[in-house]
């Protein structure tokens, strides 16, 4: 799966699931105040990436992802070593 398709599902399904506005999903902006996670959305948001690309997250991978850049990256990467 190639980054852009990647970047263009998860923003799809962030504004979906999170009812964010689509112009404050910034690369260098932060992703928990962002999206206003709180431990509960967290588990949502582990729930659905899981749900839409097929692999397990670890939470100590996860707990390094800072700015929605790093997201991607995190997912693109992963995606890509099934």
């Amino acid at each position: 799966m190639q980054k852009e398709e990647i970047i263009t599902k998860i923003n799809e399904f962030l504004v979906e699931e999170f009812e964010i506005e689509r112009e404050k999903i910034q690369p260098d902006a932060s992703l928990m105040e962002t999206l206003e996670l709180d431990s509960l959305d967290l588990v949502d948001l582990v729930v659905i990436i899981e749900k839409n690309f097929g692999f397990k997250v670890k939470g100590e991978e996860f707990a390094e992802i800072k700015t929605f850049q790093n997201f991607y990256d995190y997912i693109y990467t992963r995606v890509n070593q099934t």
